[in-house]
C-alpha cells in the first residue's frame, strides 16, 4: 500500500526535551498542552492537520510527527488567538523567560504536490498513509522512482533526458 497524495503537504515537526526529570512543576504544563490542541485539531478537521504520530525517546524527548494539508493552515492555526496554540506558546516562553530549562523545537517541511512517497508493507496505517488514504502500491508503480513521477527505470543522480 501507498499513500495517496495528490496536493502539497506540510510535514510539521514539533517536540519538547525534559532537561530535568525531576522538576515535575516545570515540564508537566508544557508536555499537557500539547493533547489539548491535537484534541482541538482533531475534532476542527477544517483546521487542516490531517493526522499526526507521537513519538517518545528514551533521551527524554517527546515530539509529534504532524501532517497538514498546507502551510497556510498551520500558520493560520498557530497565530489563532481563539484556539489552543497562542496561550500554549505563551505560557511556554514565559517559563523560558523565567529561566525554565525546557527543550523545545519544531521544523516545517513544504512537500510540493507529487513528492512524497510511501511504501507500508504488512503494516496498520501509519504516519502518511493514517493521515491519507492508502490506496495499492501497483496503481502508483513498483518502484520509489516511479512513485515520484520519474520515468520506468531512472534512477538516482541519472539525468533526465
Amino acid at each position: 500500500m501507498t499513500a495517496r497524495v495528490d496536493e502539497q503537504l506540510v510535514v510539521f515537526l514539533v517536540g519538547m526535551r525534559i532537561t530535568r526529570f525531576w522538576r515535575v512543576g516545570e515540564w508537566w504544563p508544557v508536555f499537557r498542552a500539547m493533547p489539548r490542541m491535537l484534541r482541538e485539531l482533531s475534532r476542527e478537521r477544517e483546521r487542516g492537520m490531517l493526522g499526526y504520530r507521537l513519538c517518545l525517546s528514551p533521551l527524554r524527548e517527546i515530539f509529534l510527527v504532524q501532517y497538514w494539508s498546507g502551510l497556510e493552515p498551520l500558520l493560520a492555526y498557530a497565530s489563532d488567538s481563539d484556539g489552543e496554540h497562542r496561550p500554549a506558546w505563551a505560557e511556554l516562553n514565559r517559563r523560558l523567560r523565567s529561566g525554565s530549562r525546557i527543550g523545545f523545537w519544531h521544523e516545517t517541511f513544504v512537500v510540493p504536490a507529487g513528492s512524497a512517497e510511501s511504501i507500508y508493507l504488512n503494516m496498520p496505517p501509519v504516519g502518511l498513509g493514517a493521515a491519507t488514504e492508502l490506496i495499492p502500491v501497483a496503481g502508483r508503480g513498483d518502484r520509489l522512482a516511479q512513485r515520484l513521477g520519474r520515468p520506468a527505470g531512472q534512477e538516482a543522480g541519472e539525468a533526465r533526458g
